[in-house]
C-alpha cells in the first residue's frame, strides 16, 4: 500500500463519513441508486430523493416494474433527466436479464445504461470489496492536487494520467473504504475553492501545495461562450386545468411532460394545430419571461398563457398529453421551468381576477 493510501485510509477511520443512508445496510441496489443521483449532485440534495425512490421502490425489480411516467415524476428538480431514463433501462435489464441480481464482472456493470467506468468500479468495490479504482470529480481533483496533474481532465490524455493516478493508489484491501474515503476527501477536505490544507491528511505528500498553487489544479475547462435560444410556453388554461404534452424519449427534457412550445412569438399555428379557435379564448396574455440555463446553451423562456372558455379537444397525433390539474396534479415528470410556472400559476390568476 502506498504511503498516499495509507495517510487517506488512516483520515477516513477517523473522520470519513458512515452514517449516509447508502451506507447502512448495503446492497448493489442502494449503492447503485445513489452514485446515479450522485453524478454532478450534492449529497445534501440527493438524501431526500434517494429515501423517496426506496419508499416507493424498494427493489431493483420494483424500480424496473413501474412507469417511466412515475420515475420521472419522483426525479422531478433533480435535473440531467438522462440519469433516470437510464437509471429505469438498468433495473429492467438487472431485473430481466440477471434475476433482480446485479452483475459481479466490472465489464457486465460498466455495460448497463448509465454506469460508467467510474460508477462500476464503485458499486463492485464499495459492495463486494473489488478491488477497483474510481475516478469521480472529487478523486480528480484530489490526485491532480496532491500529483500536480497539469490540464483539464475533461482532456482525453489528462484524464488518462489521472486514471493511472488512481489505479496506482487504490490498494488491494480495504478498497471500499479507501474510495469512500476519497469521494469524502473531495466533498469535505480537498474542496474546490477553499480547500482545508492544514486538515488534509496528504498535505506533506501534496505537490500543488509545495508550489502553493492548489488552487491551479486540476486546470480549468477552456471558457466558451453560451450560445442564447429562445422559445415560446404555450400555457393552455381551462378550469384549473392546464394542457401538457409528453415530450420525444430522446433530447432536452425526454420522457417529461412540458407545454406546447414554439420558437416565434407569433403562436397561432400552434394553436391551430391544436383546434384552439380564437372564440375559444377567453384571454391571451405573456407572463414574465425568464432563462433556463443548460450545460451547453442558455434557453430563455416567454410563457403565453391561454384561458380557454371551454376545452378543446387536444389529443395529439402520435404523442402523449393530459389535462394537469393544479389542485390535484397527475405523477409525471416535469421539466425544472415547467414546474416552475405551474407553481406560480395560481398567483397569476389570482393577481388577475
Amino acid at each position: 500500500m502506498t504511503p498516499f493510501a495509507n495517510a487517506i485510509l488512516a483520515w477516513y477511520e477517523e473522520f470519513g463519513r458512515k452514517h449516509l443512508p447508502w451506507q447502512q445496510d448495503k446492497t448493489a441496489y442502494k449503492v447503485w441508486l445513489s452514485e446515479i443521483m450522485l453524478q454532478q449532485t450534492q449529497v445534501t440534495t440527493v438524501i431526500p430523493y434517494f429515501e423517496r425512490f426506496l419508499q416507493h421502490f424498494p427493489t431493483v425489480t420494483a424500480l424496473a416494474e413501474a412507469d417511466q411516467d412515475e420515475v420521472l415524476h419522483l426525479w422531478t428538480g433533480l435535473g440531467y433527466y438522462a440519469r433516470a431514463r437510464n437509471l429505469h433501462k438498468a433495473a429492467k435489464i438487472v431485473a430481466e436479464q440477471y434475476q433482480g441480481e446485479f452483475p459481479l464482472t466490472i465489464e457486465e456493470m460498466n455495460a448497463l445504461p448509465g454506469v460508467g467506468r467510474s460508477t462500476a468500479a464503485a458499486i463492485l468495490s464499495s459492495v463486494y470489496k473489488q478491488p477497483h479504482a474510481i475516478l469521480d470529480g472529487n478523486v480528480k481533483r484530489t490526485l491532480a492536487r496532491s500529483f500536480a496533474v497539469e490540464g483539464w481532465p475533461g482532456k482525453k490524455q489528462v484524464e488518462n494520467r489521472l486514471w493511472e493516478l488512481a489505479e496506482e493508489h487504490t490498494p488491494a484491501t480495504e478498497t471500499d473504504k479507501y474510495n469512500q474515503a476519497m469521494m469524502d476527501m473531495g466533498a469535505m477536505v480537498c474542496t474546490r475553492s477553499k480547500p482545508k490544507c492544514s486538515l488534509c491528511p496528504v498535505e506533506a505528500l501534496c505537490e500543488a501545495n509545495k508550489l502553493g498553487r492548489q488552487l491551479d489544479f486540476p486546470g480549468k475547462k477552456p471558457k466558451k461562450e453560451k450560445p442564447v435560444k429562445e422559445t415560446w410556453f404555450i400555457l393552455l388554461y381551462h378550469d384549473n386545468q392546464i394542457w401538457l404534452e409528453q415530450r420525444p424519449q430522446s433530447g432536452i427534457w425526454g420522457g417529461l411532460f412540458c407545454f406546447p412550445e414554439h420558437n416565434a412569438a407569433d403562436i397561432t399555428a400552434q394553436l391551430d394545430q391544436r383546434s384552439v379557435q380564437e372564440s375559444h379564448i377567453e384571454e391571451l396574455r405573456p407572463l414574465i419571461a425568464f432563462r433556463h440555463t443548460f450545460s451547453h446553451y442558455h434557453l430563455d423562456i416567454t410563457p403565453v398563457l391561454v384561458k380557454l372558455k371551454q376545452t378543446p379537444d387536444l389529443v395529439m397525433d402520435g404523442s402523449k398529453g393530459l389535462w394537469y390539474n393544479l389542485s390535484v396534479p397527475e405523477k409525471v415528470g416535469l421539466a425544472a421551468p415547467v414546474k416552475q410556472l405551474i407553481d406560480s400559476l395560481p398567483s397569476e390568476l389570482n393577481e388577475h381576477n
